[in-house]
């Protein structure tokens, strides 16, 4: 089974990524009624020492993303525990389980897991083959380049490799670094003569011109975007659009139906009102990036106060129309 098919006219395998915040379910849902790309994953799921992992697992909804398939991350410390988790999400029909080598976040790292693992290659290795022998389906690693510096990138790639991963997702940052300065492509790239397995670029892709430009000078199997589908979400069709040799141009309405799908699935789920207008806020922060007449007036919509969503949206959507 080839796990990274390409497209029409070559167009490389496209993941949506995993964002902790960014990426929950209803940016999950939302966007995946625009489509355009190939496999969801979700936000890491923790597994801490104390774990339940039936009860943990039932977090995942492989549906979400229906008919888009939608993998499964984890974090963890703990191999037997991360072996377990991984058990229960292939038994509710994940169909592809990601180790997460790369959250940056203090409160995760203090306890040995997320970009912590690039300190000891051993523990990534341990904690990646018990995963692997636990399931058949896929198991996956994303990492970051390293913790404080890279001198351990080789090791690190390789423990991976060895560990039985079918592949690797690399955001060419370290923990330090966190995501201020621009991602080394040139890492991406020398983790392709490292590895014998598929590397999955990931880091600074914004717009076509960004793709075609990583998979150019990285040599990379794949394509996964994160921030680039928050602020354009429509990047996926634009690829594809671009190998095709064709022109991608949104319906109508697209963008305030992309951001009324996003509400109803926060309404769904009961999420409190406060924390769907921040929530809302946030999106269109992104949004308005993307299109210079919102740009201009993205500190006017960050700043309206409003005492629930649907006043937030009658405010915002003449605004996009704009866009």
């Amino acid at each position: 089974m080839n796990l990274l098919p390409k497209g029409i006219g070559g167009c490389p395998y496209l993941f949506l990524a995993p964002m902790e915040g960014l990426g929950d379910r209803p940016f999950r849902k939302a966007l995946s009624k625009i489509g355009g790309f190939d496999e969801a994953c979700t936000e890491f799921l923790r597994v801490p020492s104390n774990a339940h992992v039936a009860s943990l697992a039932k977090q995942y909804q492989k549906e979400d993303t229906f008919p888009i398939p939608q993998a499964v991350q984890i974090m963890g410390s703990h191999p037997e525990l991360m072996g377990a988790m991984a058990q229960e999400l292939a038994k509710k029909g994940a169909p592809r389980i990601d180790l997460n080598c790369g959250c940056p976040s203090n409160t995760v790292t203090g306890r040995g897991a997320g970009s912590s693992l690039l300190k000891n290659p051993s523990q990534l290795y341990q904690i990646a083959k018990t995963m692997v022998e636990a399931v058949s389906v896929p198991v996956t690693a994303k990492l970051r380049s390293g913790y404080e510096d890279i001198s351990l990138f080789r090791e690190n790639l390789l423990a991976a490799q060895e560990s039985g991963v079918k592949f690797v997702t690399l955001h060419p940052r370290t923990k330090a670094e966190g995501y201020a300065p621009p991602a080394r492509w040139d890492l991406i790239a020398e983790a392709k003569t490292i590895l014998k397995i598929p590397v999955v670029g990931n880091g600074d892709i914004l717009k076509v011109e960004d793709a075609v430009r990583m998979l150019k000078e990285t040599g990379c199997d794949a394509l996964m975007i994160g921030r680039g589908s928050v602020i354009n979400p429509w990047i996926f069709h634009h690829i594809r659009a671009f190998f095709a040799g064709e022109t991608y141009v949104p319906e109508k309405n697209a963008l305030q139906n992309f951001v009324r799908n996003f509400w109803e699935t926060m309404v769904e789920t009961g999420m409190p009102i406060s924390t769907q207008l921040n929530k809302l806020k946030q999106l269109m922060s992104f949004l308005f990036k993307a299109n210079a007449p919102l740009l201009e007036k993205r500190g006017e919509m960050l700043s309206k106060r409003c005492s629930n969503p649907a006043e937030f949206l009658a405010f915002v959507f003449p605004i996009l129309q704009e866009g």
